[in-house]
């Protein structure tokens, strides 16, 4: 393994922490690399070390999770001696590509499918079992992209676009909305048919209007009225109906 990898695998757990409006990630980007440019020419105390470091620093933005594919292509780049005008083009390449890839693996693939299990597990198991399950399944997809991301940046390097679109990373992307759809279709129903079985049948009636109304805005309404004005419009008008019938 190459030395540093370790380290910098650690560090992009936390390449969030000195987000900011100026440099959006890069200054987390530039603490994770770190180790892999310690045995540039010259150490960590060479010109090369520390100006490969300091452009490490400069403005980057992608999805957190797949940033690590940034940090080893670049820092194998500035092993291999690549110009440092290249270098900088090689980070503004990437921020779209990763952040694309990330949103659709994860935030439109990994969370709604382990969301969709972990509901469907609490309510068939029990609430714990289901958090745990959620917990278990998201990790595991979060893990394995912060570990897939830096090793393959690294081995790539400048040739990183062709392990963004090998075919099984292709085939996760075109994968993951279908399973998610499916995840979050199967938890709907089963988690509804829990919260509903102790309620009375004036209520049952209630809850499949509401229903019911979401169906019509979420088809009719939206996006101008969107999910989150109506969950508003519904928590006021059980409000309401709560203090009349109080």
């Amino acid at each position: 393994m190459k030395p540093g990898l370790l380290s910098s695998l650690l560090r992009t757990f936390v390449v969030q922490a000195a987000w900011n409006h100026e440099r959006m990630i890069g200054v987390g980007v530039a603490h994770a690399m770190e180790p892999l440019l310690r045995d540039l020419p010259g150490g960590r105390g060479g010109e090369a070390y520390a100006s490969a470091l300091e452009r490490a620093g400069q403005f980057f933005n992608a999805h957190p999770y797949l940033a690590g594919a940034a940090v080893g292509a670049v820092a194998r780049a500035e092993h291999e001696g690549v110009a440092p005008e290249q270098v900088r083009r090689l980070r503004g390449a990437l921020a779209g590509p990763l952040g694309s890839v990330g949103d659709k693996l994860v935030w439109a693939g990994a969370l709604p499918v382990a969301s969709g299990v972990g509901l469907t597990v609490a309510a068939a198991v029990s609430p714990t079992v289901g958090a745990v399950a959620f917990l278990v399944l998201y990790n595991l997809a979060h893990l394995a992209l912060r570990t897939w991301s830096l090793t393959a940046g690294w081995r790539w390097g400048t040739s990183i676009a062709r392990a963004l679109s090998a075919p099984g990373v292709q085939w996760s992307m075109r994968v993951a909305g279908p399973l998610a759809g499916l995840a979050v279709g199967v938890a709907i129903p089963v988690v509804s048919a829990w919260l509903v079985e102790e309620l009375h049948p004036g209520a049952r009636l209630g809850v499949a209007i509401v229903a019911a109304a979401a169906v019509v805005v979420a088809r009719w309404l939206a996006p101008a009225f969107g999910g989150v004005r109506f969950g508003i419009a519904v928590l006021v008008l059980t409000l309401v109906l709560g203090l009349v019938w109080r």
